[in-house]
Parts: C-alpha cells; structure tokens; sequence
C-alpha cells in the first residue's frame, strides 16, 4: 500500500492547528509482476511464429532464386540454341569399299558452339552397318579432337585436323544455307587412317568438352598412318571405323589398335 498525506487550504495556519487536519489516504499499489510486464511485455507466440514463417519464405526464396541461376547458366548454357542445332543428312558415294552399290546416305547431329569455338557431331549407327555410332567433339582452341565410339565405349584423342575439319563459323555458314532442304549436295567419301599409340590416363589437360565426352571411358592417343599402303579392314585386326560430316565431303576414320 501507498500512504497519500492530504494537507488543509489554509497554508502556514494549517500546519499550526496540528496534525488533527491531516487525512490520510491508502491506495493500492500493483504488484512486481503486473509492473514488471508493462516495463518489459513478453512476445506472444503467435509473433513467434509469424518471424518463423517469414524466416522460412525468405530462405525458401533464396533457394528458388539459386536454382534458377544454376539452371540459366549451367544447364541452358549447354542446351546448343536452335540456330546453332542441325540434323543432317547427306548423300555420298562410297567409292573405297562399295563402288557398285551406288549412293549411301550418313545421318547426324552437329551441334556448332561459336562463342566456345567447338564443334560436337553425333553419329546414330547407320542403317546398313559399316561404321560404329559415335559422339565427336572438334575442340578449335585446344586444337583437339575426341572420338568416343560408342560400340566399344571407348575414347580416343588426336591433334586436330584443320584440313579436313571445318572451324565453327565455316561450317555454320554452309549448314545454314543448305538448311531449306533435307539433304546436302551429293558429296564423296575420303578415309583418314589412325593408330593407337597409348593410354590417357589425365583427362584435365584435354580441356572442358573433351573431358565431358570422356570422363569414366578407356581413353587412348591417335596418330596419323602415313604409310603408302592403305589399311585394308578385312585384314586389319581390331580396326573400327567411324564415319561423319564435317566439311563439304564425308570422311570415314578408321582406328586400328595395330597394323
């Protein structure tokens, strides 16, 4: 309880007469508690709740916002954009192996990056046998070309051949102007010939593409057969062939473990 002491009007003369004209007055005070929670009120917990919930939308907003940045820049930026995307077919005479059967058709995929400067072609498996299927990658700025043969599932790596290979915009430029029709001129066959040399065992310094190709395949070095005498595959043992368009003519590569 407080204690209020009221003093009479009358001043000085008030205070003279005693303490008979004081009047007391008692009022009660509130208790500790009842002040404390006015000075310091607790949070309900509906606010509780409600900071909860804006804390999840907001990280749930951050998780949404990373993914569509990893989905624009790391998935779409390996999409090959349509204009840059072209299904091909070409007709060709087979002059090396079946001169007497007339025209043969080679259907592909050809992916141009310009930007990245490379070339990534796949090969379905023909429909009258004689190749295997394959996925090729003509890396222009590592100056590289990878071969993954999918019969056998294996890679193999060269030096880049700029001579029978056309750099992106070259064979951009002609695909798009044969892009009206379904076929390509009439065209002929050229072979190129590689030996195994060895196992690749780091594909790091092979660059991005051609590490992608590869990653988890046997991967082997090429080179080049430059002897006179033309590898015969009926009696090679262990040769492959892989045949694609890259150029105004197609060429069929044919990879042999030994000669």
């Amino acid at each position: 309880m407080v204690k209020i002491t009221l003093h009479g009007v009358g001043g000085h003369k008030a205070d003279k007469e005693g303490d008979g004209d004081k009047a007391e007055v008692l009022v009660p005070c509130p208790p500790h508690e009842e002040l404390g929670l006015r000075l310091h009120p607790k949070r309900s917990p509906v606010k509780n709740l409600w900071c909860l919930v804006v804390s999840l939308v907001v990280v749930l907003c951050g998780l949404v916002l990373a993914s569509v940045y990893l989905y624009r820049h790391y998935f779409i930026s390996q999409q090959v954009p349509e204009e840059n995307f072209f299904h091909c077919r070409v007709l060709y005479e087979d002059s090396i192996y079946a001169p007497l059967r007339g025209r043969q058709e080679l259907e592909e995929n050809v992916g141009i990056y310009l930007k990245e400067n490379y070339e990534q072609i796949s090969v379905p498996l023909p429909r009258f046998g004689g190749s295997d299927p394959a996925d090729i990658v003509h890396d222009f700025h590592r100056g590289l070309t990878a071969y993954h043969d999918l019969a056998l599932d294996k890679c193999y790596i060269i030096e880049l051949n700029t001579s029978i290979v056309m750099p992106p915009r070259s064979l951009w430029e002609l695909l798009i102007n044969v892009k009206r029709g379904s076929y390509l001129p009439q065209t002929y066959l050229i072979q190129e010939e590689m030996v195994v040399t060895g196992r690749v065992w780091n594909l790091r310094p092979l660059g991005f593409y051609i590490q992608r190709l590869c990653s988890g395949k046997e991967t082997y070095r090429l080179r080049r057969h430059h002897s006179q005498r033309r590898i015969n595959k009926r009696e090679a043992q262990n040769c492959h062939s892989i045949r694609h368009f890259e150029n105004t003519f197609v060429v069929e590569t044919v990879i042999c473990d030994s000669v």
